[in-house]
């Protein structure tokens, strides 16, 4: 499997070339609810904190609620045939979890027997913006539907013939998109490959993953863990930053100078914080600490590492499940429909994972024909210190922002 670190090259080069370092692992979302009684339609919409910031002035660091509301009146209408409901109640702010903002208005409808519902916020700003919206209709049938920039209106009818539920399929393909757009989950995903030189090692990465999202739907779906979101992205950037020092560790040969290194940064950020100077919590910081050095000293001086990667694919994948799982659990789901689309979501990235490492090895194979192939060692260096340098920028700019 020793092309499989040449070949990786070219495509984590491609993908610093045409991507920004600043994206963020948790993607561009909203939620809504929408309860429809007789003409009266109320919507509940949930924003974070994330993209409420994209409507403030420079000198702010989150928009005034007046600014929000107003941007909201604008972009979500509820139209009954070819005229607009009227505005019943302005939107006015509710209390939110941390991380969110909250706000409620209220339309009504002469008829509602063609009531459309359009929800066109942040799409203007963010053209890949999705919001998920649970509606529920007069006759208290309550579904799911997504809307993104193309479908940014929803039409009911008195037997919701034409109302969409966002099924299975549709959270499949939301997770098979979610791993092609993120490009710190591709980076890490890369840096395993880089570091992988049999086709079983593979095998334990992708297990690793499907166990981490497997064990996150499970304490999702229970309530047992409500995970951070404000945590996520930086403890992702975390795990970029070691699979890159780990394959630094392995290269060299050193793996105590690299675990203390890494480890004792971390240490070094968990002390700041304790000290009021910001980032992380302190013991989420001494935690990641301990574990990284750890990890890498293990990994450095075992003969076959491959089965031990498992535990940090194992992480990540519940760090990059709790990323999702997070937001959902802000929509106060049902179990069931909690449920359905956790598994959807994720099965739908577990197929982007195998689809990016297939496209990997196809590519390393046209790579090896065509004798473009480079030597292991400058590969290694090269796009172990690109992944130890994103990784950290990423790290510490999410921890501190």
């Amino acid at each position: 499997m020793r092309c499989i670190v040449r070949g990786s090259l070219l495509s984590i080069l491609l993908l610093a070339i045409v991507t920004s370092p600043a994206v963020a692992h948790t993607k561009s979302t909203s939620y809504s609810n929408w309860r429809v009684e007789k003409g009266t339609v109320h919507v509940a919409y949930t924003v974070p904190l994330v993209e409420s910031a994209r409507l403030r002035r420079p000198d702010e660091d989150q928009p005034p609620n007046e600014i929000v509301q107003k941007y909201l009146q604008q972009h979500l209408t509820v139209t009954d045939g070819s005229k607009a409901c009227a505005l019943l109640s302005a939107p006015r702010a509710l209390s939110a979890s941390s991380q969110f903002r909250r706000f409620e208005m209220t339309f009504q409808c002469p008829d509602e027997k063609a009531v459309a519902l359009h929800s066109g916020a942040f799409f203007d700003l963010v053209p890949s913006h999705v919001s998920l919206a649970q509606v529920q209709t007069s006759d208290g049938r309550i579904v799911q539907q997504l809307f993104t920039q193309k479908e940014q209106t929803l039409e009911l009818s008195g037997k919701n013939e034409s109302l969409r539920d966002a099924g299975l399929l549709r959270y499949v393909g939301m997770g098979i998109m979610h791993i092609f757009t993120g490009v710190d989950h591709m980076s890490f995903l890369l840096g395993l490959v880089l570091i992988s030189r049999r086709l079983r090692d593979l095998v334990f990465v992708v297990t690793g993953f499907t166990i981490g999202h497997s064990a996150t739907l499970a304490l999702a779906v229970t309530g047992i863990i409500r995970p951070h979101a404000e945590f996520i992205d930086a403890l992702v950037a975390m795990t970029i930053a070691m699979i890159g020092a780990e394959n630094i560790a392995v290269a060299t040969h050193r793996p105590g100078r690299v675990a203390a290194g890494l480890g004792g940064a971390l240490i070094l950020m968990a002390l700041g914080s304790y000290l009021k100077l910001g980032g992380l919590p302190p013991l989420l910081l001494l935690g990641a600490g301990l574990f990284a050095s750890n990890y890498l000293m293990l990994s450095g001086h075992l003969q076959d590492a491959a089965r031990l990667r498992i535990v940090v694919t194992v992480v990540f994948g519940l760090i990059h499940g709790f990323g999702f799982a997070a937001d959902l659990l802000e929509l106060r789901l049902p179990a069931e429909q909690l449920f359905s689309i956790l598994l959807g979501f994720n099965l739908g990235v577990e197929i982007g994972q195998l689809t990016l490492v297939l496209v990997a090895l196809g590519l390393v194979a046209l790579l090896v024909r065509a004798r473009l192939a480079l030597p292991r060692p400058i590969v290694v260096d090269v796009l172990s210190a690109a992944l130890v340098a994103l990784g950290t920028f990423w790290f510490i700019s999410r921890s501190y922002g």
